[in-house]
């Protein structure tokens, strides 16, 4: 058959479920990679490398004003008024979800903050990179799976939109948080990747299935040689679950 005469597969969609982290060393780097990711991606997730760098939140109106989602990976942590002031500040970017660290007074102050804004507040439970080992030698009495089961009991308390949990955890935080809660679940890696530093990691497809809303999804996308191309396989493992 003549090339011509060959038809083309149709790109994968972006799935608004697949955010990409910009953990990159730069505003200008993150930029670059945005422009590589093209439409196949439609979510994004700034955090702390860029907040430090001192342009983050810029690089978040500006994503928000290209139609982009943005979600503000802050993960506050301090006493309460300084996380209702900070998060009635975050607000008012206009940004989708902002990350807070899942202690009930943190939680119950961001909440506050938000006030009657669009602005999602996420409870971080328990980092993905932790074991119960890690867990125990920082003065924990409980395994992994048991304090994330506390702190998504007190993000729905509090009055949270959801959860940041590892996708082990997604089905335990969507059993107890309902069908519209939301279940962030980073530490996604597709089966042709590597862990890396995660250390509950599971698929993309695996994640959703357990009850993710939406997955996180770094470096088996950002470090690949074509990021588009690997962002669009991963939506495309996501397509249908």
């Amino acid at each position: 058959m003549a090339a011509a005469d060959t038809l083309a597969q149709p790109a994968v969609k972006a799935d608004p479920r697949l955010i990409i982290p910009l953990d990159l060393p730069s505003v200008d780097a993150a930029r670059a990679m945005v422009e590589a990711l093209g439409d196949a991606v439609s979510f994004y997730k700034v955090g702390l490398e860029l907040f430090a760098g001192g342009e983050g939140m810029t690089l978040a109106r500006e994503l928000k004003a290209a139609g982009k989602q943005v979600f503000l990976d802050w993960k506050l942590h301090d006493i309460g008024t300084t996380v209702q002031r900070a998060a009635a500040v975050l607000a008012g970017s206009g940004c989708d979800f902002l990350t807070v660290h899942g202690e009930p007074q943190v939680m119950a102050s961001a909440v506050r903050g938000r006030g009657a804004s669009n602005l999602k507040i996420l409870a971080v439970t328990v980092l993905t990179s932790l074991t119960d080992e890690d867990l125990i030698e920082t003065g924990y009495h409980e395994t992994a799976r048991a304090l994330v089961e506390r702190r998504i009991h007190q993000a729905i308390a509090a009055g949270c939109d959801g959860v940041i949990a590892s996708p082990h955890e997604a089905a335990l935080a969507r059993s107890l948080g309902g069908k519209d809660f939301l279940v962030v679940t980073p530490g996604v890696r597709p089966d042709w990747s590597a862990k890396n530093d995660q250390a509950r990691a599971a698929t993309p497809s695996d994640a959703l299935k357990a009850g993710a809303s939406h997955i996180v999804c770094g470096r088996p996308i950002t470090a690949a040689n074509d990021p588009q191309t690997a962002a669009r396989r991963v939506a495309a493992e996501m397509a249908g679950v």
